[in-house]
């Protein structure tokens, strides 16, 4: 997601125009006129299905796009992540995107998961992302790995919630700070080639525990000295404000991608004039919430949610069929409709009627005071 105060920006209806720029202005972003089809993708994630519309559901057939996979290959030393090359069964072009966009990936098992796009935008024949195996996750990462190539799968069309405004085109900014941790650089990677292809001044400085686990370092090093790899072994320790943001000012727009420490180290001290945009590849910690229940409405079944867990993870505990995807209340998988009781609504997605017919978002959502009851059809 990008900061709030320059997503606010983005959740309005789409009207065939591009979006304001982020500074405000009245002039249109140049590179969001390049999305193309990715503006509409984000802001139907977004503001998707309003007025009295149903919610967002499951994705079905007829908005899934049949690809093959390609190749594959290796690209962190410790075998650990996968690059995926995705190509249309007939050799026709797919839809274009913007750098920091994502799909929605169907596995065989009915698993969905989201994965960044990360090879080059100008490609009209191939998409590429990356997969980092995790072996104690929900088993997406996994199966992703056993992709072979030549099979088929399904994926949606792109979609962006990570939009890169550059200089001179919307943006006040006069240069670029690139920020990533190990899988974090997926979305930034497309970026960096945009920028570097525009002549735009940019930078990354990219994080991770040890290199054989940094995918993608090969590729990276081309760049010469605009890149800075950082590894905790190597400087005994995790990265700090100093290291991450040496030479960022108001001028310099910052975009970080990784896990959730690294994005509040940037947070904290990044410049209040920056423009700070950023992408989670895990949700926040449920940290101090007020513990209730959740009733399935079917078995009468009466689920304990604790003050350091999320709606979804209580309710996995016990049904770990339930399909979620992003977990940041962005995606609308796991969307579920309440019978009874006060939702605390954390999403960006739903709209005010959805959320009047009593739809949540299980991955972020929660009961509004202490002790409650939600009762859900689940």
């Amino acid at each position: 997601m990008v900061e709030r105060r320059l997503l606010v920006r983005w959740l309005r209806p789409y009207t065939g125009e591009p979006p304001p720029a982020l500074d405000g202005s009245s002039r249109s972003d140049l590179l969001t006129r390049f999305a193309g089809i990715a503006v509409p993708h984000f802001v139907s994630a977004v503001m998707r299905l309003g007025g009295d519309a149903e919610p967002p559901q499951l994705p079905t057939a007829h908005n899934r796009k049949t690809v093959r996979v390609a190749g594959r290959q290796i690209v962190a030393r410790d075998a650990d992540v996968v690059a995926l090359t995705l190509t249309d069964p007939a050799a026709a072009a797919l839809p274009r995107w913007h750098p920091g966009a994502h799909v929605d990936v169907h596995l065989p098992s009915g698993r969905v998961r989201q994965y960044s796009l990360c090879g080059d935008p100008a490609d009209e024949d191939e998409y590429r992302i990356a997969v980092r195996r995790v072996p104690h996750g929900g088993g997406g990462s996994i199966e992703a790995h056993h992709l072979t190539v030549g099979q088929l799968i399904e994926i949606s069309a792109p979609r962006n919630g990570f939009m890169m405004p550059v200089p001179g085109s919307g943006s006040r900014a006069e240069r670029l700070r690139f920020v990533a941790a190990g899988i974090g650089i997926t979305p930034i990677l497309p970026m960096i080639r945009q920028a570097d292809r525009l002549g735009v001044p940019w930078s990354l400085r990219y994080a991770g525990r040890h290199r054989a686990s940094l995918p993608f370092v090969d590729e990276l090093t081309a760049f010469g000295d605009k890149v800075q790899i950082r590894t905790d072994d190597a400087a005994h320790g995790a990265p700090t404000a100093v290291d991450l943001l040496d030479g960022v000012d108001e001028r310099t727009a910052v975009y970080v991608c990784g896990p959730p420490p690294l994005i509040e180290v940037v947070r904290a001290a990044v410049p209040a004039d920056a423009e700070l945009h950023i992408e989670r590849f895990s949700p926040l910690p449920v940290v101090d919430a007020a513990p209730f229940e959740v009733e399935l409405a079917r078995t009468g079944e009466v689920v304990p949610v604790a003050g350091d867990a999320s709606t979804l993870a209580a309710l996995r505990a016990v049904r770990p069929n339930l399909a979620y995807s992003c977990q940041q209340g962005f995606c609308g998988t796991c969307v579920q409709r309440v019978l009874g009781g006060e939702v605390a609504h954390l999403d960006h997605t739903l709209t005010d009627r959805q959320r009047e017919l009593g739809r949540m978002l299980v991955c972020v959502s929660r009961a509004k005071t202490a002790g409650a009851r939600l009762i859900l059809d689940l």
